[in-house]
């Protein structure tokens, strides 16, 4: 099994920034992509940006130029370098995965989440 853990999330400031963290573990022997979701009271989680392990990126238009996604694929930690906050970026924030162990196929998995609340 693979576990993935956030961290780094908080209240904040309008305009100010949060760094999260995802740190995957278990008997991992590749994870290809990797990527941040997000849900707020009332909606649908929805995709925020993610990751290949060959680097290669994408974001949703309502965080471009703000947010950065990044991995490290030895330590298998993903990061997202989240600036200028805006009220509506308030959600709980997960962490996705494609990984694949020593014992299974390659599988999704999904961190518990972590809090991003930005007051106005």
């Amino acid at each position: 099994q693979v576990q993935l853990v956030e961290s780094g999330g908080g209240l904040v400031q309008a305009g100010e920034s949060l760094r999260l963290s995802c740190a995957a573990s278990g008997n991992i022997v590749s994870i290809d992509r990797m990527a941040w979701y997000r849900q707020a009271p009332g909606n649908q989680r929805e995709l925020v940006a993610d990751i290949i392990s060959g680097g290669r990126t994408e974001y949703a238009d309502f965080v471009k130029g703000r947010f950065t996604i990044s991995r490290d694929n030895v330590k298998n930690i993903l990061v997202l370098q989240m600036n200028t906050l805006q009220p509506e970026d308030t959600a709980v924030y997960y962490c996705n995965a494609d990984a694949r162990t020593r014992s299974t196929g390659t599988t999704n998995y999904w961190g518990q989440g972590t809090q991003v609340t930005v007051s106005s």
